[in-house]
């Protein structure tokens, strides 16, 4: 892989400006946009960036620092997933959690935000209480957003019980988007203020990257990955009239702004030291980039791999046709079509292939997997593994030289798990899965040699490309992200079955 990023430059400058910033204050409320680990679309776009590099800042500065976590009550209700997991948001609170203590982070609390007595959530916060995590509830704040005399006053934000908190650095984070992140902090500013403390608001930004170009594909990029949530890049206007410099924000930051910096200014009785949106943000990405033609080609495959994630969120449900529109148009700002990702074309040929050979003239389930040497290899689906699985076990098989005439999983081995599937489980469907032909696979290594082999070369699939002709499973989207393989799927079903296809 081509790199164009260089993580170790951008951690010593975004650690730097942290601090720098911590010093004006006793105390620092750092917002976190996107994902605190695991930051899969950073790791895609900007080749070299490490997935974990927040955390693992924060973990270089674990002695100042403790966490917040916040989550919507209306999230947990309704049961929102975060996509990359495949969990629900209280789930993820929960792992979050877990992730940040063997980091060996310091868990503050965690603050439900607009709580108005929802069922699940109680008993989400129960849940929490009962394993000795302390929890806070925010109701939604009289007066906001327009009404600032209300909103800092002890009817709004007063009314919200304050966090005790012991560190300089307080990091407020939550499982996505909306979570009321901002509210939080800017309650804890109100309460700071109000027990004589100068505590002080700042955002750990990633995208928008401010000082790459508006058009940069990088920015297009995350636009791509957040259309859903209907965000637009633009010129700060706000920075250019006290600087006379372009730095690039979205749309919400913008928008919110003026009324931000009126709350922070009546919370603090003086002037704000920011002067645009742009000022709240420690975003030293741009820095980090080292090689920008790689930058872009990540960035434009990003883009294609959301339009094609986008696509099946549509057939499934998920999201509204302006949704699935907007994706296509962002394709079509930077001409990219949906073959310009190497895997697709193969996959369709092969499909169509089985297809014209098959007397029922049925979908074929095929999966092409480019190996980071450029080599493509396919899976098809039969009635003994998926096509995800095939195309796994051809891949290590051609890593490892082992002929395709070798069965690396024994008869012995597979009849017993297919039993145990349809006729114990009363599964349907007698194919195995990914994640169950890899346990066979593993089983099997344990007596024979070629597939221990085998086994060894699952790790050589790192970074590798696959996409499917038809959506594949959960399981094995799961599958596919901890072997760190990204697949695509076609907006197509495997079959006319609708609960065995969900």
């Amino acid at each position: 892989m081509k790199l164009g990023f260089d993580p170790k430059k951008y951690l010593e400058e975004q650690s730097k400006y942290i601090l720098e910033r911590v010093n004006n204050y006793d105390k620092l409320y750092l917002e976190f946009g996107g994902k605190l680990l695991f930051d899969l679309h950073a790791k895609r776009v900007l080749p070299g960036f490490d997935e974990n590099a927040k955390i693992k800042l924060l973990h270089k500065l674990k002695d100042k620092v403790e966490v917040i976590i916040c989550v919507y009550a209306g999230d947990i209700e309704r049961n929102k997933i975060r996509g990359d997991f495949g969990i629900t948001y209280d789930m993820d609170v929960l792992r979050l959690i877990d992730d940040l203590r063997s980091y060996e982070l310091d868990i503050n609390s965690v603050v439900i935000t607009r709580y108005d007595g929802q069922p699940a959530t109680t008993v989400f916060m129960n849940k929490l209480e009962r394993r000795g995590i302390k929890v806070y509830t925010h109701r939604a704040t009289k007066g906001y957003p327009t009404d600032v005399d209300t909103i800092v006053s002890d009817e709004g934000y007063g009314k919200n019980p304050y966090i005790e908190t012991t560190k300089p650095i307080v990091v407020v984070t939550a499982p996505g988007p909306g979570s009321g992140k901002l509210a939080t902090c800017l309650n804890q500013l109100y309460h700071e203020y109000k027990r004589g403390r100068v505590a002080g608001y700042s955002k750990f930004e990633t995208f928008p990257v401010w000082n790459v170009p508006l058009k940069h594909p990088l920015n297009i990029a995350y636009e791509a990955a957040t259309v859903d949530l209907k965000d637009v890049n633009m010129i700060d206007s706000f920075h250019f009239d006290a600087y006379n410099k372009i730095a690039v924000n979205y749309n919400r930051d913008i928008e919110t702004f003026p009324i931000l910096k009126r709350i922070i200014e009546k919370i603090t009785g003086e002037e704000s030291i920011y002067k645009s949106p742009t000022d709240m943000g420690v975003n030293r990405v741009g820095y980090g980039i080292i090689d920008d033609e790689v930058v872009k080609e990540a960035s434009k495959q990003e883009i294609i791999r959301r339009y094609f994630k986008t696509g099946c969120e549509y057939k499934k449900g998920y999201i509204d046709k302006e949704t699935f529109e907007r994706s296509k148009l962002i394709m079509e700002e930077l001409n990219l079509k949906e073959e310009d990702r190497k895997v697709v074309i193969p996959a369709r040929e092969h499909s169509a292939k089985l297809r014209e050979l098959s007397s029922k003239n049925e979908i074929c389930p095929c999966v092409a997997l480019e190996l980071n040497d450029g080599t493509i290899i396919k899976g098809k689906s039969s009635s003994l593994m998926d096509s995800t699985a095939a195309v796994i076990l051809n891949a290590i098989k051609h890593l490892a030289n082992i002929s395709d005439e070798i069965h690396l999983i024994s008869p012995v081995i597979l009849e017993p798990i297919i039993s145990l599937k349809t006729k114990t489980l009363g599964s349907k469907s007698t194919a195995l899965d990914c994640e169950e032909i890899l346990i066979a696979l593993s089983i099997c290594a344990a007596t024979n040699p070629t597939a221990q082999v085998a086994l060894e070369k699952l790790s050589l699939l790192k970074g590798c490309q696959a996409h499917s002709t038809t959506i594949i499973s959960r399981n094995d989207e799961q599958t596919f992200r901890k072997l760190g393989i990204d697949v695509t799927c076609d907006p197509e079903y495997s079959s006319d079955n609708l609960y065995y296809n969900s």
